[in-house]
């Protein structure tokens, strides 16, 4: 709710609503990267008990999740320095990307989950 509420805002002319949102969206990752890292480490990892289809859209969409996972965190701290910084230009440029692969990552991250 927080990157789509940041888009929504970026495009009303809202900047400082929106930078404000935008870093409680990052803050927010971070703590469920946090969380999940922690939780992974002290319980471990459980298989999927699921058979036939539901199987290969799980592991179709987790594999997607972790492999985009991995990309998000640091395209989301280089966006958000160059938001920081107003390098408005090549903020937007890199933010095209950023947004989808984040919203993507947060709700399949929910999915997963």
């Amino acid at each position: 709710m927080l990157l789509a509420s940041g888009y929504v805002l970026i495009r009303r002319g809202r900047v400082a609503q929106h930078r404000l949102c935008m870093l409680a969206a990052f803050a927010t990752s971070m703590l469920c990267l946090v969380s999940y890292l922690v939780s992974h480490a002290q319980a471990g990892s459980r298989p999927f008990t699921g058979q036939g289809p539901v199987r290969i859209v799980y592991l179709t969409v987790l594999i997607s999740h972790v492999s985009l996972a991995v990309i998000i965190l640091p395209l989301a701290l280089v966006t958000l320095r160059r938001g920081l910084r107003r390098d408005d230009a090549r903020h937007v440029a890199i933010a095209r990307w950023t947004l989808p692969i984040w919203m993507y990552v947060s709700v399949t991250g929910v999915v997963v989950y």
